[in-house]
């Protein structure tokens, strides 16, 4: 799922192409993406873009009236921008602009992105404070509000906006942190780490996802990237110590850390393998060699 690095890119290059710009044509292609039929889809054509905002991982196209259009990508929705003449992909939905047109696409079969108009955004954050803006103090706070473990925490939009699977892997290899601490038992220090952790490595990637569109539309959007540290690196080796990167499956999502740099060389349980294995089940990089 595109995470706050990657739909701040996408709103940047939306901003460029679509503001101040009239709302042409919104084609359908699937009927199952559109989510509301109160305000009716047609009544956003003919409307010009005053803004972009994000609302967690949702990209908002605010338009006059003011109206609501909501683009969730969700896991394997992108976006693609197609110049005035071109061609477009096969796509769900198109959204035509005087200036081009928007093509959202979804790999697979499973149908999970969804689009909404709305006349109004009440209830539509679920309340995650942004994590360049959030201090020190209220993060700790947040953060205990509860007593789960730090990768749930991470990625509850309800205390944190934007993080999802794969930037919280990225973020707690940074802090050097379990990702099944609990945060009742986190010290300190730790989340001083932790909160300076959040705030580099969105930063970083924020930077370099903007590099590497140089000034294009975003093409390559993935949540598994090779400059990542773990996340999606299984049993390659850590940037830092060089020892291969571990993984915990669960369902559709997979964690993954770095034994020695985060869980003090244990490996952690896998619901699935070390059930199998049972007493075979490698508890440290020791018996993993």
């Amino acid at each position: 799922m595109p995470e706050l690095p990657d739909v701040t890119v996408y709103i940047e290059a939306l901003e460029k192409r679509t503001v101040g710009h009239l709302l042409q044509r919104v084609k359908l292609l699937n009927p199952f993406l559109l989510r509301t039929a109160v305000p009716p889809i047609a009544s956003a054509e003919g409307k010009r873009v005053t803004e972009i905002r994000r609302v967690g991982k949702r990209i908002v196209f605010v338009l006059e009236g003011p109206l609501y259009l909501v683009l969730h990508l969700m896991i394997a929705g992108r976006l693609r921008w197609v110049l005035p003449g071109k061609k477009p992909p096969n796509t769900l939905a198109l959204l035509e602009f005087d200036s081009g047109a928007l093509a959202f696409t979804e790999a697979g079969t499973k149908r999970r992105a969804s689009l909404h108009l709305l006349s109004t955004l009440e209830g539509l954050d679920p309340g995650g404070v942004e994590v360049f803006d959030v201090t020190l103090q209220e993060f700790a706070r947040r953060l205990r509000s509860g007593n789960h473990t730090l990768k749930r925490a991470l990625t509850d939009p309800h205390l944190f906006s934007g993080i999802g699977n794969a930037y919280s892997d990225e973020i707690l290899h940074r802090a050097k942190l379990s990702p099944i601490l609990l945060t009742s038992k986190i010290a300190d220090d730790e989340v001083t780490r932790l909160h300076a952790a959040t705030q580099s490595v969105m930063r970083e990637w924020i930077d370099r996802l903007r590099a590497q569109a140089a000034g294009n539309f975003p093409e390559k959007v993935t949540a598994f990237r090779e400059e990542m540290a773990v996340h999606g690196r299984y049993g390659k080796p850590c940037p830092v110590c060089g020892s291969p990167v571990q993984r915990i499956v669960f369902a559709e999502n997979e964690t993954n850390y770095c034994a020695r740099c985060q869980t003090g060389g244990k490996i952690l349980a896998d619901r699935a393998l070390s059930r199998l294995l049972k007493k075979s089940w490698p508890r440290t990089l020791e018996e993993l060699e």
